[in-house]
């Protein structure tokens, strides 16, 4: 058994309630992985108690004496909670003990343990958020989504050779199409970071395709939006509310009156695929790109099913070595420019 996962289990709005019945629900999916288990082993011990039919052979529980809080600084989660659910599943990794850590936790403090615990790879600077959002054919991948809310031209073009290696892997996608989110798809638009990453990346080593704009992500044109975390973080929760909002309108439109109630019966199917195919959860699970490890960040208030997704994004970059097949390309890349 090779493919270990360290689980945050005390991390997030729900904590163990979501986390362990995530835990017993992906080792039935998956027969060849293994979990370890980070947080007060008595908690643990009780909700695995309700998981019938749990192999508790695959299940290594380690002791934390300490959680990060969802409202937590990262320099208190650095200086004070060594021993912390979060900070040991980390640990796990630089051990080798796991392969990936998962935590629906503080995404500043994740994101900062992370770095000081396993540093970045060589060539990048600063790691990134990254997850895939629906497109009209499938998903697109953004990033970053808040780690880095000022970048320049450099932080821009890792961001989007670790996104193209990424989407190369789990796609099985030999060219993805990258494009840099921009306020037109003019060249002379956007400030000058922006133009000055687009000028890197048509000489760079992926396929880049130029600018786009926010309507792109989901248009389904492109297969890596490259932007700041800053702009990144804005149009996630956008769409989020968005959508949102549009179900929130279907169910008032649905409830006017009788021949509306009866609509809503018969449109029940297609309303139920339409919730799947948009539905957060199913896109549950960022990765934070650039690290000699695999960390994912699940969403806070993911329910049990989101999280099981967030495990599987982990097992899925274990399976497709990430963080190796980033530093091969920046080695190369490295290579190139001392030669050049």
């Amino acid at each position: 058994m090779t493919n270990q996962i360290a689980i945050d289990v005390m991390g997030g709005d729900h904590g163990p309630e979501v986390t362990v019945r995530a835990a017993a629900r992906f080792l039935s999916r998956h027969p060849s992985a293994g979990l370890l288990l980070v947080g007060d082993q008595a908690t643990i011990e009780r909700y695995l108690a309700d998981e019938a039919g749990v192999d508790r052979d695959r299940i290594e529980i380690v002791h934390a004496d300490q959680v990060v809080a969802m409202d937590e600084s990262p320099a208190v989660a650095l200086r004070i909670k060594k021993s912390s659910s979060m900070r040991l599943a980390i640990d796990l990794v630089k051990d080798g003990r796991a392969q990936a850590a998962v935590s629906a936790g503080n995404t500043g403090a994740l994101m900062a343990t992370a770095k000081f615990v396993l540093k970045t790879l060589p060539g990048i600077e600063r790691p990134a958020i990254c997850t895939a959002l629906p497109n009209e054919s499938g998903h697109t991948h953004v990033l970053d989504l808040g780690a880095n809310v000022d970048c320049d031209a450099e932080h821009l073009f890792q961001f989007a050779v670790m996104g193209s290696v990424l989407v190369e892997a789990f796609d099985d996608n030999p060219s993805p199409r990258v494009g840099l989110l921009n306020v037109g798809a003019e060249a002379m638009k956007g400030n000058d970071t922006v133009k000055s990453a687009a000028e890197r990346l048509q000489a760079g080593p992926v396929n880049y395709i130029g600018f786009v704009e926010g309507d792109d992500i989901y248009k389904g044109g492109v297969d890596v939006v490259v932007c700041d975390g800053f702009v990144g973080n804005v149009a996630l929760k956008s769409s989020e509310g968005v959508a949102k909002m549009i179900s929130h309108f279907l169910r008032q439109e649905f409830k006017r009156g009788i021949f509306s109630r009866l609509a809503a019966l018969m449109a029940l199917p297609v309303l139920a695929r339409l919730k799947k195919r948009v539905d957060p959860g199913r896109y549950n699970g960022a990765s934070l790109l650039g690290l000699q490890g695999i960390i994912i960040k699940s969403h806070g208030g993911a329910s049990v099913e989101a999280f099981g997704n967030a495990l599987d994004v982990a097992l899925r970059e274990i399976e497709k070595d990430v963080p190796r097949r980033i530093d091969q390309r920046l080695e190369t890349l490295l290579q190139e420019r001392s030669d050049g």
